[in-house]
């Protein structure tokens, strides 16, 4: 059998030459956060408006936060979603 070799950059090459990876990247660590967000409230039986409550934010920050196209995330909001479940964030 012949061993295939990678030939050529690589997809991240790819995205960086483009000028996306950046922005990719975000939304791509945009989307795991809010659905792991999504999935500890559905685990907690949570609603939106009392987790924005126990963050001490608005509802509208928090739909941001869910929202997987809004990669406009601040660490703040991150480390307010993060303190409420005493989760440490990468």
């Amino acid at each position: 059998m012949m061993s295939r070799k990678h030939i050529g950059s690589s997809f991240d090459d790819f995205l960086a030459e483009d000028a996306t990876l950046q922005g990719v990247t975000a939304v791509a660590v945009k989307r795991v956060i809010a659905w792991q967000i999504a999935r500890e409230m559905k685990g907690q039986k949570m609603t939106k408006t009392a987790l924005a409550s126990k963050m001490h934010t608005s509802c509208a920050a928090l739909n941001r936060l869910l929202d997987e196209s809004d990669t406009s995330l601040t660490l703040t909001t991150l480390a307010g979603a993060g303190r409420h479940w005493e989760r440490k964030s990468r």
